[in-house]
């Protein structure tokens, strides 16, 4: 995802120069996007909802010498209630050419797309449970992201030699740069067809599974087939690649084919890499189940920018680079999502915390896996640092990815990364390690007992986890996530002693309830108090050592912590005034 980058590279100690030479620029003259387009999961219009999204097959020709596509998509939908028209989502800077309809050819009226919305009005009317097929021929020059992956749409580059080296990204934009769809978290077709044809002598690495790979003239066509893919997901990646291949022989009796694309040049650190894919996947499968897509495989492929969750083809452009936790933790952060966000999709972006909260946690949780505690309070106190509370990471109403995003426009931004893994930590400690594990299984899977080919992608909100929750472990714990979740200020945690009495107490926004027991450890021993009203005392002998929540499980806020981001504002303030002054 493309803002996550910035937060995870920063956890990471990485700073902006690290970034700049990360990511890929690209400056061109082009069309400005509508308001519709620019934004993935605008209110979705009531004609979108009267189809259900069968299957998709899309044939796209890639022209890297023009930065040019021709499209060719045929989309079949089910309908849930009579229609006579069908609603899809393309940048109507790719012109359409032609349009039919189950076979036949549609006059130039029957269409229109002013804003980026494709209306096609049908021949006749699709009674409930019919189908409806439409072939839509369109192209042109694509999107240019001027700054993959946080601003989305294609990116048009060249390997050191000199050869065509392309992808895409479109997450916040979404999937209708390059491809018509439903833009929406929800507007997953079943299946994706995606025959890419390319130059020879360049490969095109996709989604799921690789059909075939004909060939005609001077150019090739890869076929790849993929289950349920996320919209923003379907991708584009042409190269001069190399393959690297394997299995994984999964705890769950299948075996997952083990795919990575890289380019000319890097052997020795693409079988470095290459060789982390069983270790994640063993994390991964015996920390929250089956890898959802065993079937088809585990992918990834070097990419021209930094990296993006597609759909078991993850991108990665993160140049081999070591940050000291012994694990590629951009590639790490990327794959998590194949759980949480292909997998288990927030059904709305205002939930889009259940993606990157969750996918953040797992970064420490893995590197405790592979080296131990000293690791994972590291990279939490790192995320502690990030947070900065500015508006609450749920808002309860229907968002679009960049309002998320835009902390100028009342979003949560980074701390649906940052706040959000910090929040789940402490939920592990409230509830336990396992009704936590349970609660994850449930949400990702939407059931208890997960095994390859007894599950189906899930779409869930805020409440579907606040009521997972409360299900496992048979508790309401709304006071504990409409503080956390709803509120934008942390609790606070206030302390006095009074002789030999210990004096604790909640301040919450709002004075919410917030019955959340404290640790407290006196002279070595652990102390469990009671919070039942947001208050408890615990008796201490005046003398005592005393700290606090000593395994740093509780997200509070923290005078400690307020006064550093303080002061680390004042300090970026002067230096850009001093090079302002400079130059």
């Amino acid at each position: 995802m493309r803002p996550h980058l910035l937060a995870l590279s920063l956890a990471l100690g990485l700073g902006s120069t690290t970034l700049a030479h990360a990511a890929t620029s690209q400056t061109v003259q082009q069309p400005p996007l509508t308001a519709l387009t620019r934004d993935s999961g605008t209110p979705e219009p009531a004609a979108q909802r009267l189809v259900h999204f069968d299957h998709a097959v899309l044939r796209i020709a890639v022209h890297p010498r023009t930065q040019s596509i021709d499209g060719k998509a045929t989309l079949t939908f089910s309908a849930l209630q009579s229609t006579d028209v069908l609603l899809v989502d393309l940048d109507r800077n790719l012109p359409v050419r032609a349009i039919s309809v189950d076979g036949k050819a549609l006059p130039a009226g029957a269409w229109s797309n002013p804003e980026g919305r494709l209306r096609i009005q049908l021949p006749h009317s699709v009674v409930r449970g019919g189908k409806v097929s439409a072939t839509i021929v369109y192209g042109g020059k694509p999107h240019v992201a001027r700054h993959a992956p946080w601003d989305g749409g294609f990116v048009w580059s060249h390997t050191k030699d000199g050869q065509p080296w392309v992808g895409s990204a479109v997450e916040g934009e979404g999937c209708d740069l390059f491809w018509p769809c439903i833009d929406q978290p929800d507007g997953k077709p079943d299946l994706v067809d995606l025959y890419v044809t390319v130059p020879k002598p360049l490969v095109a690495p996709g989604n799921g599974v690789l059909v075939d790979v004909t060939e005609q003239g001077d150019t090739r066509t890869y076929h790849w087939r993929a289950k349920h893919p996320t919209t923003y997901a379907v991708s584009i990646n042409v190269g001069p690649y190399h393959e690297l291949k394997g299995s994984y022989h999964s705890r769950f009796g299948n075996t997952i084919p083990l795919y990575y694309w890289y380019l000319p040049g890097e052997k020795a650190k693409a079988e470095q890499l290459f060789a982390q894919f069983p270790k994640m996947l063993r994390f991964f499968e015996a920390r929250i189940g089956p890898y959802p897509w065993g079937d088809e495989k585990m992918g990834v492929v070097e990419t021209p920018y930094l990296g993006m969750e597609h759909q078991t083809i993850n991108a990665y452009g993160n140049h081999y680079a070591l940050d000291g936790s012994g694990f590629d933790s951009l590639l790490q952060h990327e794959f998590s999502h194949e759980w949480f966000g292909n997998q288990m999709t927030n059904a709305n972006w205002d939930d889009m915390w259940l993606h990157e909260g969750f996918a953040t946690y797992m970064q420490p949780l893995y590197a405790q896996y592979l080296d131990g505690d000293a690791e994972y309070y590291s990279w939490m106190h790192r995320l502690r640092l990030l947070i900065r509370n500015h508006h609450p990471m749920v808002s309860g109403t229907s968002r679009t990815e960049e309002q998320v995003y835009d902390d100028a426009r009342g979003g949560p931004g980074q701390d649906i990364y940052n706040k959000g893994a910090l929040m789940l930590q402490t939920l592990r400690h409230l509830i336990g390690d396992q009704a936590f594990c349970d609660s994850i299984r449930l949400l990702v899977y939407g059931r208890p007992d997960p095994k390859p080919g007894n599950f189906m992608p899930q779409y869930a909100t805020t409440h579907d986890f606040m009521r997972i929750v409360d299900k496992v472990t048979g508790r309401k714990l709304d006071w504990f996530f409409n503080v956390y979740l709803y509120q934008a200020a942390l609790p606070k945690l206030e302390t006095q002693r009074h002789g030999n009495t210990l004096d604790l107490r909640w301040v919450v926004p709002h004075d919410l309830p917030f019955p959340m027991p404290v640790d407290v450890q006196v002279n070595g021993r652990v102390h469990t108090v009671a919070m039942t009203d947001g208050h408890g005392s615990l008796s201490v002998p005046a003398d005592a050592l005393v700290t606090i929540d000593p395994h740093s499980m509780l997200l509070r806020d923290e005078p400690r912590i307020t006064a550093f981001q303080h002061w680390e504002a004042e300090q970026r303030a002067r230096r850009k005034a001093a090079s302002h002054h400079r130059s």
